[in-house]
């Protein structure tokens, strides 16, 4: 035993003594070299941080965490760059250590371990960053850079100079200086258009020019005038113009600060017998289009067998077309005798890839004929396979299931209907061991998605086909045994989603049925065990009552004990805190032991401004109303006793339920982000109905409050201990700092905040769990920590580390009274919680 401490011992002073190493910023800094510590831009005597000037700078200090911390250097020096890097080598440079395992065990065991020291010295050199030297050649190119930089700003006298001062041993600083000087202005624009016909298009949109009289002089002026012409003389129909067509002429000789410019645009150049001759440009019209079905690289020069000519555009197969002309089209946007645009060009291409149906599209024109106005369009369509199988396996543990492991087959089928529709089969199983024993779960899903609308009375009309309209139908039972009180659940929905353009999509759910069924209510105290352990503990300060023995035959006796104690007032005096758990566990007790059929209808509006998977900058906003049971309680006359709309005897969930989410990202540079995560959301009932376990709002948990783990916290101050606390009310906000370590290695530090409470007025919830306005918002948990991500490319592996800054629960102090690792909760997930 002493010996196991003595070894945790040396281990521990072991690892601190290497990270003190690694901390030591100028381990693998050369002698007479300078690590750049600082850079700094000064511009007419005033120091800037403008992140575009900054990415002008050649050299950059190693990246920072908050500002302070180089932690990617510090990796970097765990490795040694003039390590060993062979065996041999590493033989001559550890002699001792390569000879004490080879008199212990084999040569080919120090040939191992050698191996091992020598790949994981270069996984921390790749991984981790080297330090960056001042580098005057850089120094000056960055000058160079600034320079050129002013010019395109309009100072064309600026002057630009760097200074480099060493602050400390082998550690060093470089200042950059800018004198802009008066700027340069547009004094005057002319315009010399040789062709007729793009001069005539010019002049509908000349108002539009980036470049106006009196303007600063400006770089991207130009550019940006530059784009938009070429995209106005494409989207008229003039196929062959592009930005080599364009020339500006700028003219600052009699005077820098005004700038003469002249526009000029040339005529097309066309190659004849070896010559190149100029001529005019022309409009082009579309007069044939071909769409090749199942177009390979490797077939190219193989013969079509198969055609359908369909509203004058072509389908052709090496053997068979397998695409219903009539649906396919739909999303062609190209069509016979209409002048080419690039606009709709990118439209069928972004359409064709949003049915992922096929590999690759490529839209390709040609001349037609002879007729030099004319165009042929020519479409290539790669198909995907049309079956693919997929295969997911799971384990994992919780509070309820001591050891679970699932997996899931799926079978896909594209183009099921000869319309690009897909089909999605899955079929999943599991096995586990819980508190009441072994049990299982089986279960099946059918999804059908088709690339358009789906609706009667020409419905579809309404949202025009460029939104690119979307129809789901979906279904699927699962049936669990010996977990979750034998839970039956039958799904149906229809789902209608569109793009209302770039960043903004729409969403409704006309269908979106849930039956949910308990066959075994009687094991509810043999599962949620701790419910029952509470009981015990009111049992005991009751003498009125007897709590009969937890078995599945007594499940009644024990719900009527629980009754019991709600009719004495005596009691309720006496002991207000058993008295409050009590009625709580009735709550609990009654929303995951009802049946329920929940017919909900929902729209939702999602604003993303994210450009692609890389942009660390960016907002998003989700805004969802769901309503159920609102038309299926207007048809029914049945009520059971708790006076609540029955189908079939079946109790009918009906509530209103609002989810609001907002999100922001700051992109600080350096793969440094702030992220941001704001959620509000709220069920209220009618009709005497209560809220189904399902739609219920929960706090704790990888993707939320990660100080608590799931259904752990709240509702309100309610003290936690039970398997699942569960609300109607719900808010949490989140901000985490995102940082690089080394590689793929990354890091986070974030702060969760936020709770649950109860707002259906309901008699069986206690005071201390109901939202009472805003004198509940003192009721916030507020937890803190950090996590460890690495990034597979495919998917981010996650833990996170939470603990408790503030607990609602308590009584007197709230603020660290369980701040420490004892008490820490930590999370695994995939990919980023939000």
């Amino acid at each position: 035993m002493r010996g196991v401490k003595l070894m945790k011992k040396l281990s521990f002073y072991f690892l601190f003594i290497l990270i003190l190493s690694s901390c030591n910023t100028i381990k693998h800094v050369p002698e007479n070299e300078l690590l750049l510590t600082k850079n700094t831009i000064t511009i007419d005597n005033v120091q800037q941080n403008d992140e575009k000037l900054n990415e002008l700078l050649l050299q950059r200090r190693n990246v920072r965490v908050l500002g302070a911390l180089p932690l990617s250097l510090y990796f970097y020096n765990l490795g040694n760059p003039k390590g060993s890097q062979d065996v041999e080598e590493w033989k001559v440079n550890h002699p001792k250590w390569y000879n004490l395992f080879k008199d212990i065990f084999s040569e080919k065991q120090s040939i191992a371990v050698a191996n091992t020291f020598i790949g994981l010295n270069q996984w921390y050199l790749n991984n981790g960053q080297a330090p960056v030297i001042i580098n005057d050649k850089k120094t000056n190119k960055t000058v160079q850079n600034l320079e050129n930089y002013f010019l395109t700003e309009g100072y064309f006298r600026a002057k630009v100079w760097s200074k480099k001062d060493s602050v400390a041993y082998k550690k060093g600083t470089v200042s950059y200086f800018v004198e802009k000087n008066k700027p340069s202005f547009l004094d005057s624009i002319s315009v010399n258009i040789r062709s007729k016909v793009l001069d005539s298009i010019y002049a509908t949109q000349k108002d539009k020019s980036f470049l106006k009289v009196g303007d600063q002089y400006k770089n991207q002026s130009f550019v940006n005038e530059a784009n938009r012409l070429v995209k106005l003389f494409r989207n008229k129909g003039v196929f062959h113009f592009n930005e080599n067509y364009i020339e500006f002429v700028n003219d600052t000789l009699q005077n820098y600060q005004k700038t003469k410019v002249e526009l000029g645009i040339l005529d097309r150049l066309v190659e004849q017998d070896g010559d190149y001759v100029s001529k005019p440009f022309k409009i082009q019209k579309i007069k044939n289009i071909n769409i090749y079905t199942d177009y390979t690289y490797a077939q190219r020069n193989e013969p079509y067998l198969d055609s359908i000519s369909y509203n004058g555009i072509n389908f052709y197969a090496h053997k068979k077309i397998k695409y219903n002309p009539k649906y396919l089209s739909q999303s062609i946007f190209i069509q016979p005798n209409q002048v080419y645009t690039d606009s709709l060009r990118t439209l069928t291409q972004t359409h064709l890839r949003g049915l992922r149906n096929f590999k690759s599209t490529s839209i390709r024109y040609n001349p037609y004929g002879n007729e030099e106005e004319s165009l042929e369009a020519n479409i290539f369509l790669t198909p995907r396979e049309k079956y693919t199988i997929g295969v997911e396996t799971e384990l994992s543990r919780s509070n309820i299931r001591n050891f679970d492991i699932s997996a899931k087959f799926s079978v896909t089928n594209r183009n099921t209907f000869k319309g690009a529709e897909i089909f999605k089969l899955s079929f999943s199983g599991g096995y586990f061991n819980s508190r009441n024993g072994p049990g299982w779960e089986i279960g099946t899903n059918a999804t059908l998605e088709v690339p358009r609308f789906m609706v009667p009375f020409g419905l579809h009309k309404l949202v025009p086909k460029s939104m690119q309209p979307r129809t789901t139908f979906s279904s699927g039972l699962n049936i669990q045994k010996n977990i979750a009180l034998d839970k039956q659940n039958i799904s149906v929905g229809i789902d209608y989603r569109w793009n209302f353009n770039e960043r903004k999509s729409i969403q409704l759910e006309l269908l979106n049925a849930q039956y949910v069924r308990n066959l075994n209510v009687d094991n509810y105290f043999t599962i949620y065990s701790s419910e029952y352990a509470k009981l015990v503990e009111i049992d005991n300060a009751n003498p009125n009552f007897t709590l009969p023995e937890n078995t599945p035959s007594e499940n009644q006796n024990i719900v009527r004990f629980m009754e019991n104690i709600l009719t004495d007032s005596s009691f309720l005096a006496s002991n207000p805190e058993e008295y409050r758990d009590n009625l709580n566990i009735l709550n609990r007790y009654s929303i995951i032991t009802s049946d329920f059929l929940i017919p909900e209808i929902a729209y939702a509006f999602t604003y993303n401004n994210q450009v692609n998977i890389k942009d660390n900058d960016f907002s998003y906003f989700r805004l969802r109303i769901a309503n159920s049971g609102n038309v299926m309680g207007l048809l029914s006359n049945q009520t059971n006793q708790n006076d609540q709309k029955t189908v079939f005897k079946i109790p009918i969930a009906q509530y209103f339920k609002t989810d609001i989410e907002y999100k922001k990202f700051w992109d600080l540079g350096q793969n440094n982000v702030i992220a941001h995560r704001t959620l509000l959301g709220a069920i209220i009932t009618y009709d005497n109905s209560a809220i189904p376990f399902s739609r219920s709002y929960f706090a704790g948990g990888s993707n939320d409050i990660r100080a608590w783990r799931t259904y752990d916290l709240g509702p309100g101050r309610r003290q936690p201990g039970l398997e699942y606390n569960i609300g109607s009310l719900k808010f949490l906000t989140s901000f985490e700092y995102r940082f690089d370590i080394a590689g793929n290695l990354k890091s986070a530090i974030f702060m969760d905040a936020g709770n649950i409470w109860d707002i259906t007025n309901s008699s069986l919830v206690d005071g201390e769990s109901r939202f009472s306005g805003l004198k509940s918002l003192t009721d916030m948990a507020v937890g803190t920590g950090f996590g460890i991500r690495y990034d597979f490319k495919f998917l981010v592996a996650r833990l996170d580390l939470g603990f408790k800054l503030r607990e609602p629960y308590l009584a007197d102090k709230r603020w660290f009274q369980n701040f420490g690792f004892s008490s820490a909760v930590y999370n695994i997930g995939i990919n980023y919680p939000f």
